[in-house]
């Protein structure tokens, strides 16, 4: 028996997040007129009854008293709600609803309401030094815009809202750039440094996971800093202008090589002259010289004849 009570009390479910909901609130305006009325008719009150005696002066004092505390009592239900903010209503410990409503509201006056900012913030992640795919060390900071959607989730699923997503945030971060390589290096692979929309992209899908318990939303992030450590900073600069003119050498050899085949085509189809296979290496290889040459070349004049 005692078996079965155990098995019955682990098989409950957790219990389930509270979720956001309208709370119940009346006009604040209304309420505040009749708080003043009041007091001053409790004032009105304790005036005549300083003019009276025996039992009527008890009763208007008393009358007066009632006044003043029903007034106190309507005033501490008095909550003003400003445009981008609203107020998780809790009641002993218990949620009882989110007012959204800009402006003077009232509710139980016994409750405590906590103020939730649903503005939308600008989130800096710290620059971080974390190693990318390849294992270089890079540091990255990233810029996250977020914003509350669900006020229960935000107080009552996690400890520190604000907190909770600046961690997430600097977890997503160091997550995404230790999975892709800084410089594809013309592989076409993803990368950090050539493909910073992907990149954002999922970033942002990746925040929006990790913060959901939170109740709040991404509506973008993007990548401020990127950049190699100091310590390899130099090396990897070397890499990339050696990787830089080793195309730029690539894109002229064949600019000259087609200049080369086009010259010596035209001078065959107009039949300017006519040179044998030694002739023309010596062609190719002086034009090739010229046009792959970084510096400019000097010109010598052959006065004699083409074999001399």
């Amino acid at each position: 028996m005692a078996s079965q009570v155990i098995v019955a009390e682990g098989s409950r479910s957790p219990a389930q997040p509270v979720t956001e909901h309208p709370a119940r609130s009346a006009p604040g305006l209304r309420v505040l007129v009749l708080g003043v009325v009041l007091v001053l008719g409790g004032i009105a009150l304790v005036v005549v009854a300083s003019r009276q005696t025996g039992a009527t002066q008890k009763g208007l004092i008393a009358a007066g008293i009632l006044a003043f505390l029903v007034s106190i009592f309507l005033f501490r239900g008095l909550t003003a709600v400003v445009p981008g903010q609203a107020r998780v209503v809790q009641l002993f410990g218990n949620y009882r609803g989110t007012i959204r409503h800009a402006g003077l509201q009232w509710v139980n006056p016994f409750t405590e309401r906590i103020q939730v900012s649903t503005r939308i913030r600008n989130l800096e992640s710290a620059e971080v030094k974390v190693n990318d795919a390849d294992g270089n060390p890079i540091e990255i900071a990233a810029v996250v815009v977020w914003q509350v959607r669900d006020t229960a989730h935000a107080i009552y699923s996690v400890d520190d809202y604000k907190h909770f997503v600046t961690i997430q945030t600097e977890t997503a971060v160091r997550h995404i750039a230790s999975s892709f390589p800084y410089d594809s290096r013309g592989s076409g692979a993803l990368s950090l440094r050539d493909n910073a929309d992907d990149i954002t992209q999922r970033l942002s899908a990746e925040l929006t996971d990790r913060v959901r318990p939170a109740g709040v939303d991404i509506i973008e992030s993007r990548l401020t800093r990127l950049s190699y450590a100091p310590e390899i900073a130099q090396a990897m600069l070397r890499t990339q202008q050696a990787s830089a003119v080793v195309g730029a050498r690539q894109v002229i050899v064949e600019g000259a090589v087609g200049m080369v085949r086009m010259a010596l085509e035209r001078l065959e189809e107009e039949g300017v002259v006519e040179l044998d296979e030694e002739r023309k290496a010596a062609m190719v290889s002086n034009l090739l010289v010229v046009l792959c040459s970084e510096q400019a070349t000097q010109q010598v004049v052959n006065t004699g004849s083409l074999y001399q």
